[in-house]
């Protein structure tokens, strides 16, 4: 990976999300302001991961959707148009149990087929940023998230029943990461 490469990734998801998805884009802006958050836990990976929290939405952007499963959509068009180190579309491929909800819709064998059948290193990390930002951009503890979330999507929507078969693995990796944050031993 290029040094900087947060950066060049903001400067994609503003030209993908900015405009057309300007919520998507607040919720993006603090998904990558909570990886900054890490930056000491993470060290020389911090600009790594904060570029994956730029970039894990970007399947949402309308120019680029596909599959309509904005993981595979945006990981494919890393991959295929900006030749985007591997590790880096994987995560976005498997972004905050994107598995679970491709299982859901049907497209797990082709999740795993181009992206793997494991979430990479660093996807806890990704998950904790994602999972404590509104989609708004403010922080908000994993509990909240998961509450809006249902809320916004419905009972019976896909991405709500993802959630509900994730939620209890976001919740101890959010609180394995906060506990690591304040200097506690992660259980």
């Amino acid at each position: 990976m290029k040094k900087n490469t947060a950066a060049w990734a903001r400067d994609l998801a503003r030209k993908h999300l900015e405009t057309s998805l300007p919520r998507r884009w607040a919720h993006t802006q603090g998904v990558a302001r909570q990886a900054r958050i890490l930056a000491p836990l993470l060290g020389n990976q911090a600009d790594f991961v904060e570029a994956a929290a730029w970039l894990h939405d970007i399947g949402y952007a309308p120019d680029l959707v596909d599959t309509g499963f904005h993981p595979l959509d945006g990981a494919r068009y890393l991959r295929d148009t900006h030749l985007v180190d591997n590790h880096l579309c994987r995560l976005v491929a498997h972004h905050s149990c994107a598995l679970v909800e491709a299982r859901e819709r049907g497209v797990d064998r082709t999740l795993t087929t181009e992206f793997g059948a494991i979430a990479p290193h660093l996807s806890d990390s990704l998950l904790f940023c994602d999972m404590t930002t509104s989609p708004d951009g403010t922080q908000l503890t994993a509990k909240e998230r998961l509450n809006e979330i249902l809320a916004r999507y419905g009972t019976e929507h896909v991405v709500s029943r993802s959630i509900r078969i994730s939620s209890i693995n976001i919740i101890n990796t959010v609180e394995r990461i906060e506990e690591t944050l304040n200097g506690q031993s992660p259980r």
